[in-house]
């Protein structure tokens, strides 16, 4: 072959090596706005009022601290190392990162051998054997090298390492996404935790106030003047209330078993003291939604997807052409240790091979049309989680303004009610109301306590849905970058 076909020959080699079947892949896009609807109006943060800001600055990665709970953050610190559904997500992106390497050895040629000593003795009953010229006892000793390498022309090999880059990427970012909803569900069980025990708190001040209203109306009929009927009222109350106070103490049970678990602790090795939930909901800066798409490692995860689908295409594309691969054989042969190693006892054989299905009865269109109907049900699930993240924000956003108005009024509500529960001691010790308007006032008080409380439990809740909504700190720059996966 003359220098200027070898060279054709290679320039041919090199350009069809570049090429790659399939459509280029492009981000989807996805329906936006330029700010939240629920967003409430920027202003200070004054007299505990929640006035989150809409600028870019993002959460920060631990974005519990921002709650400035010293307890919160020591068991915010115990979930990455020790929470068993983390770990699992974590072997399951270390198993995609294997699978990039695995599918990147197909870059390189595979050489194998496999080396024999074989005895063989022919018949002397075979037909046409010549004694003489062929020995009845023959040996066989091979060391053969086998080379094999797949020329990619289509890019098979290409696209099947970038579908397993991106499985990796949306691994890494499913990892994050438990990641983020772990937390979040610690803070909540937290907050709903140490609500219960300021309801507790109030349960048990109110124990001792009826316990103090059922003396008084005790006394009061052994002088003469209540009725018995008051004395059993006063005492249906307390006992009511007492009932309400130890039912309490199951749910906090639960809550503290939920976050036992999620720390990767047997329950009864685990323990949070009592104490009263007393907190307002932190500034959080939510952004703007294009900023969203950055931030969420759900909707990266699914955009990942849909680039691997993308690459799933052209992989259904490239089976339409021949696959084209050079094999290479050479070793060494002989009938005996003394002529094994020698020169005459080298074989060589080398030569490109191509394979090409010719007809499949249309299992390779099948293929290819339901690659295509995955990319577009990949599609429909980027945009169904990305509606869904800004539905979540907006949410909470609505959920933490309204609340907070809410919880103005409820104070409100609070303070009248025990105006009204001291009114009507009052007139009840004076002889001018009966029992019974004393415990309206006194269900009246507790309800609108334990409403309060619960408005509070709401807001704490709300918050935290929205910082695991707003992605948490999270964005698209800690997910692993291509180069890292070789």
């Amino acid at each position: 072959m003359s220098k200027k076909a070898a060279s054709a020959a290679v320039f041919c080699a090199v350009f069809l090596a570049s090429c790659t079947v399939g459509p280029k892949y492009s981000k989807p896009s996805v329906p936006t706005t330029p700010s939240f609807k629920e967003a409430p109006p920027v202003a200070s943060n004054a007299n505990g009022m929640w006035h989150p800001t809409p600028g870019e600055t993002k959460l920060p990665g631990k974005w519990w601290e921002i709650y400035g709970d010293a307890e919160l953050n020591a068991l915010e610190e115990q979930i990455d190392p020790s929470n068993l559904d983390l770990q699992v997500a974590e072997a399951r992106f270390r198993e995609a990162r294997a699978a990039v390497h695995y599918n990147r050895a197909a870059r390189y040629p595979a050489l194998s051998t496999a080396p024999s000593i074989d005895s063989l003795r022919n018949s002397s009953h075979r037909p046409n054997l010549i004694t003489q010229a062929n020995p009845q006892a023959t040996g066989d000793f091979l060391l053969p090298f086998d080379l094999s390498y797949e020329v990619d022309f289509w890019g098979r090999v290409r696209r099947t390492i970038s579908a397993a880059r991106e499985e990796a990427q949306a691994s890494a970012a499913d990892l994050a996404t438990l990641s983020l909803s772990l937390h979040a569900e610690l803070a909540i069980d937290y907050f709903e935790l140490h609500t219960l025990d300021a309801q507790q708190q109030i349960l048990n001040d109110t124990v001792k106030a009826y316990t103090e209203a059922l003396r008084l109306t005790t006394n009061r009929y052994q002088g003469g003047v209540a009725a018995r009927q008051e004395v059993a009222q006063a005492q249906t109350q307390l006992n009511t209330t007492q009932a309400e106070a130890t039912d309490v103490g199951v749910q906090r049970a639960q809550y503290e078993h939920a976050i036992a678990i999620l720390l990767g602790k047997p329950p009864a090795l685990f323990n949070l003291p009592a104490k009263a939930l007393q907190a307002m909901p932190p500034d959080i800066p939510f952004g703007v939604p294009s900023t969203l798409l950055e931030r969420r490692p759900d909707i990266a995860s699914a955009e990942r997807r849909v680039a691997e689908a993308n690459d799933q295409i052209g992989l259904a594309r490239a089976a339409y052409f021949p696959t084209v691969t050079l094999s290479a054989t050479a070793g060494l042969e002989g009938t005996s240790l003394l002529n094994w190693f020698t020169w005459p006892a080298r074989f060589w054989a080398v030569g490109p091979q191509a394979a090409e299905l010719i007809y499949d009865g249309g299992r390779r269109r099948a293929n290819m049309l339901g690659a295509e109907a995955n990319y577009d049900a990949t599609v429909a699930t980027y945009r169904k989680t990305t509606l869904a993240a800004f539905q979540q924000v907006e949410d909470n956003l609505a959920a933490l303004r309204i609340l907070q108005k809410e919880a103005t009024q409820q104070r409100d509500a609070v303070e009248s009610s025990q105006d009204l529960l001291t009114l009507s001691m009052n007139r009840y010790r004076g002889g001018v109301d009966t029992y019974l308007q004393v415990i309206t006032s006194q269900t009246i008080n507790l309800t609108n306590q334990r409403t309060e409380i619960d408005i509070m439990r709401r807001r704490m809740d709300a918050s935290v849905l929205l910082v695991k909504a707003l992605g948490g700190g999270w964005t698209t720059a800690s997910l692993p970058a291509v180069s890292s996966l070789k």
